[in-house]
């Protein structure tokens, strides 16, 4: 945690996916209303590969998939699948590299995390990889390889950037808690050992080599405690989903120099508060926990909720500059 502590994360971002299809346009609106924390845009709206599973798929190593009626499936040899992926992933990456000239400063790529993944992805007989333990072991060790060179190559294309690796983990509490549903949907697959959870994101985490790495969730009863413990230098959330039964984990984080995205602005077309308003949430919490109110823009990164592929072009626009004022906000007065 020490090397990420001195680590300077950018007071606003997104999370990834972004409304329409043109990956100029998306990489033009990033780095535009995020200067100081840009990220990778992923546009799902152009199909199967363009997904976030079928994104990540795209990037494993010696392991393949490609889409059924029932979702993506692993695979002996790459087909179309996997190619449109990693063509539609080449795209954004040009577009994202012709718009960070000369940039230095922390950038961020996002991919599945291998929980997640395992939870997405089928076996040849239609089951979650979950329902295998050899097959997660693959998956994750796949992931950890084809992640090393996803980073190198981004660092190559954009050489002054610090890169921040976030896994996205949406179904990490439900693999936690034994509630992903098997192929017929009338089970669900047996929960796994958080040991065993926690190592395997550790694992994943490490391929960085030590460079900061968030996990996303914008489920409900984020683990935080794990993920601090797998090693993430950040987690990423949906704010209003928080209880107070998280105080103590989020608490504990802060102090131990974890730091928070908190997703302030809502996910789809939504009427917006103004700035100060967005974040009196996160005042609030800090004053709960006792925290020293000047540590909030050292600790607090300000996002959407989740992801924006739902939203308008006009409102993701919107909902980016928004995220960045009410960061300046908290900066400004975090009483």
């Amino acid at each position: 945690m020490s090397e990420n502590s001195q680590f300077r994360f950018g007071p606003a971002t997104g999370i990834g996916s972004m409304p329409g299809g043109d990956a100029r346009e998306a990489a033009k609106t990033v780095t535009g209303s995020f200067e100081d924390f840009p990220f990778l845009p992923e546009l799902p709206a152009r199909g199967p590969g363009a997904d976030m599973i079928g994104r990540t798929a795209g990037m494993l190593v010696e392991l393949y998939a490609r889409v059924e009626p029932s979702g993506w499936r692993i695979g002996d040899r790459p087909g179309r699948d996997t190619r449109r992926a990693r063509s539609w992933l080449g795209e954004d990456l040009d577009a994202l590299e012709e718009f960070t000239q000369e940039y230095q400063g922390p950038l961020k790529v996002q991919a599945v995390g291998p929980w997640t993944l395992a939870a997405s992805l089928e076996l040849r007989n239609g089951e979650a990889a979950l329902s295998d333990p050899g097959a997660c072991r693959d998956l994750a060790a796949s992931l950890a390889e084809g992640l090393r060179l996803h980073l190198a190559e981004v660092g190559r294309r954009v050489p002054g950037a610090q890169l921040v690796l976030q896994l996205d983990e949406p179904s990490l509490t439900a693999v936690l808690r034994g509630r992903v549903r098997t192929a017929s949907g009338y089970r669900t697959h047996r929960a796994v050992d958080r040991q065993i959870v926690e190592a395997t994101l550790r694992d994943v985490v490490g391929v960085h080599g030590g460079g900061p790495v968030v996990v996303h969730s914008c489920a409900p009863d984020v683990p935080f405690a794990l993920l601090r413990r797998a090693g993430a230098a950040a987690v990423s959330f949906d704010f209003s989903l928080l209880t107070e039964r998280d105080d103590e984990a989020i608490g504990e984080a802060v102090e131990n120099g974890t730091r928070l995205f908190a997703g302030v602005v809502p996910g789809t077309d939504a009427p917006l508060s103004d700035p100060a308003g967005s974040v009196m949430g996160v005042r609030t919490l800090w004053r709960r926990l006792g925290l020293r109110p000047g540590l909030l823009p050292e600790a607090v990164t300000v996002t959407p909720a989740c992801g924006l592929a739902g939203a308008s072009p006009e409102y993701a626009r919107t909902a980016y500059a928004h995220c960045v004022r009410a960061a300046r906000s908290l900066a400004d007065n975090p009483e």
